[in-house]
């Protein structure tokens, strides 16, 4: 993926959206259920950014040929 400034932005439905700054495409979507917004007490928003900044740091490491590309490694708990 090229190099661009990355945004995070709600949109007016809810969904927390990755997309570069001169996009309206969006690379990654995250949505939360209203049982999830709940609990959150209102930081969705909060936890969404330090679950998009993790992955963006790990598709760099992946990138750059940092993580082991094995079966134990895709395992989702």
């Amino acid at each position: 993926m090229p190099t661009a400034f990355l945004e995070i932005v709600e949109l007016p439905d809810g969904r927390i959206v990755l997309r570069r700054g001169d996009d309206q495409e969006s690379l990654v979507t995250l949505e939360f259920s209203a049982d999830a917004r709940g609990f959150l007490q209102g930081q969705h928003v909060e936890v969404a950014k330090a679950m998009l900044n993790v992955g963006v740091q790990m598709a760099g490491r992946l990138a750059e040929g940092d993580l082991l590309n094995d079966e134990a490694s895709r395992v989702l708990h």
